[in-house]
């Protein structure tokens, strides 16, 4: 019995979900990050419902899609027509909805519904990638207007709890987004990018920091090298400080590649 309720304890996983559509439109630049999105899932498991902390989505309070069908929110622009017609019909979860926005009011984390907000990008990009049904139900969380990395950590600790559940925790960011600089020369390596992302992976996976200095590490990242040149502004990494909080323990490094020619990494707790 024990082993199968170890079985069943949440998924916890970060990652980058590419630049707006591009994922399902065939860009070469993002063929490693679809080929992963693919080749994880099966190890996943199939959870009773996803949780989806989007990059895309800040508000004053923590606050939850809490929709039975949530419509999708295809908040990108200048992409070819078929970018505006995709489909992901998966349907909402209130009951999940109410028991995360519970989880952080009884933390002090001020927190709110909304039964009429859609699914953006962050959310249904990866997941049409990953669980092309569409069959499990999804919920959608904000980031916090403040970008304080010591909340979202804090909005982590108060969903420790749906650890115990069969659910699948995506914080859907990127690690490295500085849009200027996707754009640049691709010919040689971006060192400023690769000493972040050795930084972040070793924060992230290292077995001899204490949960403690892991923490603080996160929580100061803009001191990490080059850190304000890969996140100009950090709402993109703050899922993986929401997803940390969850477990506050160390992750495993699942995907170490490239993403429009720059280097991107992937973690699962």
């Amino acid at each position: 019995m024990e082993e199968k309720t170890n079985n069943l304890l949440s998924k916890v996983l970060f990652i980058p979900h590419g630049g707006g559509p591009l994922p399902l439109l065939g860009d070469k630049g993002h063929q490693e990050l679809v080929d992963f999105l693919k080749h994880i899932t099966p190890s996943l498991g199939r959870p009773s419902a996803i949780l989806v902390i989007s990059a895309h989505w800040e508000e004053d309070r923590a606050t939850i899609t809490g929709g039975e069908t949530p419509a999708l929110i295809y908040d990108y622009a200048g992409f070819p027509d078929e970018a505006y017609k995709i489909k992901y019909p998966a349907s909402g979860n209130p009951q999940l909805a109410k028991k995360i926005f519970n989880l952080l009011q009884s933390s002090g984390v001020e927190a709110k519904l909304d039964n009429h907000r859609g699914f953006d990008h962050g959310l249904f990009i990866p997941l049409k990638i990953m669980f092309p049904d569409a069959s499990i139900p999804c919920v959608q969380l904000s980031l916090l207007k403040s970008l304080d990395p010591k909340e979202h950590i804090r909005m982590g600790k108060a969903l420790s709890e749906l650890r115990n559940e069969n659910l699948l925790i995506i914080g859907s960011g990127f690690s490295f987004h500085n849009m200027s600089a996707f754009f640049q020369s691709k010919e040689s390596p971006d060192e400023k990018n690769e000493d972040f992302e050795r930084w972040l992976i070793n924060t992230c996976t290292d077995n001899d920091i204490s949960e403690n200095e892991r923490e603080r590490k996160l929580a100061q990242w803009s001191d990490a090298p080059f850190a304000r040149y890969c996140h100009p502004r950090e709402e993109h990494l703050l899922p993986l400080h929401v997803c940390y909080g969850t477990c506050s323990s160390t992750a495993k490094l699942v995907f170490d590649g490239k993403v429009i020619g720059k280097k991107a990494s992937a973690f699962l707790w």
